[in-house]
């Protein structure tokens, strides 16, 4: 599809903790290139300026995707953003989404770093609303931030894809007047695993002075408060003791904004911090863990859940998270004495631990990036279309208003 022109805004991919934000960028960038080319738009990947190290090797330009940057740096031009001020984009100054060439042309936001363009279509990727259901796990700048892009993105979105039915239930229910005939639901992949490595996971759990061989429950993601890490942790302390050995809780994952520290630091035995982990590690660690565990107080779909499954280790998970569809053995999130049961259960060896392992893998097998990329096409096709039903001829490229791109 070279007639469809997509310039794809992925400044998580900047930030210090990209998340699973990161990771679905990552993952639709895979499935796009798994497509055949008739039907492979053009893709341009949009970021702010690179700082650090990636201005002497930048990662993003690594990805073989054509590239532009900002002169802002990502703080700034989120900021005017989140302000309904599209700086730093230059776009065709036409309507429609042509580019006067015959080629159509949109933009699709990641994230709620969108910017609000006022001469092109605009998708947007709207991962959860989880602020509003539980604002207590966000500090009041990020609430306050989460909701203005919320407003805005509901306003200039001429599409919005979701990752499951649960954050469009909560979106078409957030009295913003989005049309249920705007959201899509797109799940997510499972298959971006790198090969595990599993002798460099060998090394780190030996610096983290677990002997060889030794085995472990684990749970990965970032850690900030509505991963619910100081629950999993009590439940641990409470489940440790029932297990067939004293395995130890190895967490994985960059410090978030609050919490994470106080969790760990709360002296129970046995849990060990790992810090992040790089793709290798991470998928070997996955694969020989007696279990992972995945219990956030809320998720829009929940990808390290759909890892472990996909590498073949038992999950706990929160009640109804997308990502599972039931194939883990699911707990509410706030009882700490449920999670500590199925911990042991997961953990030991029997017929339920097995049954598991199968459901986990088979549900893990239907989640690919390919289908998710080829959704998104659809969806990218059927934005551009309807504008330019709605297009008015024009000619001409101008720099949309609040310059600074490039």
């Amino acid at each position: 599809m070279p007639d469809l022109q997509v310039d794809l805004v992925v400044d998580q991919l900047r930030r210090a903790v990209p998340g699973g934000i990161g990771t679905y960028c990552l993952g639709l960038l895979q499935g796009l290139r798994s497509l055949p080319a008739e039907d492979r738009p053009a893709v341009t990947l949009r970021a702010s300026r690179p700082i650090g190290a990636a201005r002497r090797r930048d990662p993003l330009a690594e990805l073989g995707v054509p590239l532009r940057s900002s002169l802002l740096p990502g703080a700034v031009l989120t900021t005017l953003w989140n302000r309904d001020l599209p700086a730093g984009w230059l776009v065709p100054s036409v309507r429609g989404g042509t580019t006067g060439r015959g080629a159509r042309r949109l933009v699709h936001a990641s994230s709620f770093a969108a910017p609000p363009v006022r001469r092109l279509p605009l998708v947007t990727m709207v991962h959860d609303l989880a602020w509003r259901r539980f604002p207590e796990a966000y500090p009041p700048h990020g609430r306050a931030w989460h909701e203005r892009a919320l407003r805005l993105v509901a306003k200039v979105s001429s599409e919005i894809v979701v990752p499951s039915e649960v954050t469009a239930v909560d979106l078409l229910a957030a009295g913003l007047g989005v049309r249920a005939e705007r959201v899509h639901v797109v799940p997510e992949g499972a298959d971006h695993l790198a090969p595990p490595d599993f002798e460099a996971a060998a090394a780190l759990l030996e610096r983290l002075g677990l002997p060889p061989g030794s085995e472990y429950l684990l749970t990965v993601g970032t850690l900030e408060p509505r991963k619910n890490l100081s629950r999993l942790v009590e439940a641990y302390g409470r489940a440790r003791s029932h297990l067939a050995e004293p395995w130890p809780l190895v967490v994985v994952g960059p410090q978030g904004w609050s919490g994470g520290d106080a969790a760990l630091a709360a002296g129970v035995p046995g849990v060990v911090a790992a810090g992040p982990a790089s793709a290798g590690v991470l998928s070997a660690l996955y694969a020989r863990s007696r279990c992972t565990a995945y219990v956030p107080v809320l998720e829009g779909f929940g990808l390290p859940a759909a890892e472990a499954m996909a590498a073949g280790a038992p999950v706990v998970a929160t009640r109804g998270l997308p990502s599972v569809a039931g194939a883990a053995l699911e707990v509410d999130p706030f009882d700490v004495e449920e999670i500590a049961a199925a911990l042991v259960e997961a953990a030991t060896d029997g017929e339920p631990r097995t049954r598991l392992v199968a459901a986990g893998t088979a549900r893990a097998a239907m989640l690919n990036w390919e289908a998710c990329a080829k959704a998104h096409v659809a969806i990218w096709a059927e934005a551009a279309e309807l504008a330019s039903e709605r297009a008015t001829p024009s000619t001409g490229a101008a720099l949309d208003r609040g310059s600074g791109g490039r």
